[in-house]
């Protein structure tokens, strides 16, 4: 059979695999610890839940507008000016199937082969697959745990070309949990603003997943709010990852461009699953906050179980539910059976010998390092930490 060589640019993401393999584990009756996946392990609020069983009861079962219901659109430009001061009018919003449509909507409407993206290290998984689908060229600036894995204004003015369309990063980032501050997205905005021909996406589908106040996007600054997207959802903040809606806010052109992309994708997404978002955008964030306060709790812990594992180099997180340590201390290292060459081998050997999952950097464009999540119960992550603690001590 011949399948497209379109399937050829890029890999399944490594996120999705090493959940596949848990469960193909579990299946064969052994206890896996999943540190792997980003994905909150609380329930949907009741609030939300109750406006979901509200909009059944009242028949909406019908077909979607493609960008969104109105009343929909108008309460996300409500939330973006409750919580960024950013105003947007609802021709300027896309709702989508996840932030993962929003984003490829996006990028699928800019760049074309030829073009350059930008993405800082590490990145989420789904970035550079969706450039290489593009047919662009994905430009990948090192970032270092030296500087908290954020890129200066001076390494992205050195990224530029005159082939350079599109700059997509996150804050807070998946994986290492890095968040610009305001004076530090200013300095990117500054660069920004003397090459017009480039495009922003600012993934901030984690915004809420955020220690240390409020959220800065680089959306505020008037001179790049015409070609910034913004990619938001419901599934971090609001515990909603199966119920799959996303949205965009973006200049009135990209946004009819996406709404044309989607059009003959998926069409609108489910009837009620908007309904409910209408209440999860507006309602008061008491249950948002809650899991915040949670995740607080879950993050010091990592960090104290990550201090006392020897050859960790790790920064804490500012933001979303992830830690992200160095791990090229075991590079090289044997347990006697196997041999330690990578970041890859090291989350394998985890899996295989603690029975804990994890996610290689090398995902995300760093593999000296390991994704390890806290979106999980504090007692599962103390057994997946004692378990990876003791594996790491049999690699001499």
């Amino acid at each position: 059979m011949e399948l497209s060589s379109l399937l050829s640019r890029f890999s399944e993401p490594e996120t999705l695999r090493m959940a596949k393999l848990g469960r193909e584990l579990r299946a064969k009756g052994l206890d896996i610890i999943d540190l792997s996946l980003g994905e909150p392990d609380f329930d949907t609020p009741e609030h939300i839940k109750e406006a979901a069983k509200k909009a059944i009861d009242e028949n909406w079962s019908h077909y979607t507008p493609v960008s969104g219901y109105l009343d929909l659109r108008q309460a996300v430009c409500s939330k973006f000016k409750r919580d960024n001061n950013l105003d947007y009018k609802p021709e300027n919003i896309v709702v989508s199937t996840g932030a993962k449509q929003s984003l490829a909507n996006a990028i699928l409407s800019i760049v074309e082969t030829g073009d350059q993206v930008i993405i800082p290290t590490p990145f989420w998984v789904t970035y550079q697959a969706l450039v290489d689908i593009t047919g662009a060229e994905a430009v990948l600036l090192k970032s270092s745990l030296e500087h908290g894995y954020k890129i200066t204004p001076e390494e992205l003015e050195a990224a530029i070309t005159p082939r350079t369309k599109l700059f997509i990063f996150s804050s807070p980032c998946n994986p290492s949990g890095s968040v610009y501050k305001k004076d530090e997205l200013e300095g990117l905005a500054r660069v920004f603003e003397k090459y017009p021909h480039i495009y922003i996406i600012s993934d901030e589908i984690y915004e809420y997943i955020n220690y240390g106040g409020k959220p800065e996007s680089i959306a505020q600054f008037d001179y790049l709010k015409d070609r910034t997207i913004i990619i938001n959802g419901l599934s971090k903040g609001f515990a909603m990852t199966g119920w799959r809606l996303g949205y965009m806010a973006a200049p009135v052109e990209i946004a009819k461009a996406c709404e044309k992309l989607q059009g003959q994708f998926t069409s609108g997404t489910s009837s009620i699953t908007q309904r409910a978002a209408i209440t999860a955008l507006t309602a008061p964030l008491d249950a948002t906050h809650e899991m915040l306060k949670e995740f607080e709790r879950r993050r010091k812990r990592v960090m104290e179980l990550m201090h006392g594992i020897e050859g960790f180099k790790f920064s804490e997180p500012d933001g979303a539910f992830y830690a992200f340590p160095c791990v090229d201390f075991y590079f090289g290292k044997s347990d006697g059976e196997e041999v330690i060459k990578n970041a890859d081998d090291l989350c394998m050997y985890l899996l295989n010998k603690a029975h804990v999952s994890t996610v290689t950097g090398s995902a995300f464009g760093d593999s000296q390092c390991l994704r390890l999540s806290f979106a999980n119960s504090m007692e599962n992550i103390e057994k997946g930490f004692a378990r990876i603690t003791e594996a790491l001590k049999k690699l001499k």
